[in-house]
């Protein structure tokens, strides 16, 4: 099902429908500043289950809690000062910070690391959803080796300490009516926008050193 939405003026009974929907371990496709993302609230682990089987990915560095605001990190993830301002001045922005998390929080997202990747896109339509919702979103990037499967149970993740390789442009969306064809995705959020096929910049800060995970669309060092 596609919703038609004005990323400024998003009708709130559309957010009121795909808010009750995620509740209830729904998936929704919708727009970010980079390419698509597919998305579950963190709250359901029915959606976890749904958008880590559809994903097919067993390192966790892939998925990102979708923020509205850099106090919903410190919420689920450790964040001392110097981390803050980093992220204060590259946040909102194509930038996924991943950081160690608090404890609890590998038990709401059924994760064994203990880390995770945390952002703020810079468009309303994620923004607007997540506030509606109260908490963040569970995502992942949207791309075409996904379409029309609905993977079986992934394996347990896999701390390789290595990059993350760049995503290929032709595995990413442009249009909203692309995304139907994902097995699994019951609502798309479209713009009416075609978006460009670029993917964020990962920056692990785990540690002392900030190590550059995957280049994207943020620039890195600035």
């Amino acid at each position: 099902m596609i919703e038609y939405v004005i990323p400024t003026n998003i009708d709130d009974r559309i957010l009121a429908r795909t808010v009750k929907m995620l509740e209830n371990g729904a998936l929704a496709a919708l727009p970010t500043d980079t390419s698509w993302s597919l998305v579950c609230s963190i709250k359901s682990p029915v959606g976890i289950k749904k958008l880590r089987r559809l994903s097919g990915e067993r390192d966790e560095r892939h998925f990102t809690l979708l923020c509205s605001n850099i106090s919903q990190f410190g919420e689920l993830c450790s964040l001392d000062n110097s981390r803050f301002r980093l992220i204060k001045r590259l946040s909102p922005g194509p930038y996924v910070f991943i950081l160690k998390t608090l404890c609890g929080t590998d038990k709401v997202l059924d994760i064994r690391r203990h880390e995770a990747g945390v952002r703020i896109p810079d468009y309303p339509v994620p923004i607007r959803l997540i506030e509606t919702l109260g908490h963040p979103l569970y995502s992942i990037t949207a791309k075409k080796g996904m379409a029309g499967k609905l993977n079986d149970e992934t394996e347990d993740a896999q701390d390789t300490g290595t990059e993350l390789p760049p995503i290929p442009e032709e595995e990413l969306f442009e249009s909203a009516w692309e995304l139907e064809d994902i097995n699994g995705v019951d609502i798309v959020l479209d713009s009416g926008e075609e978006r460009e096929r670029i993917f964020s910049t990962i920056l692990d800060l785990c540690s002392e050193d900030i190590r550059l995970l995957r280049k994207g669309a943020g620039a890195w060092p600035v």
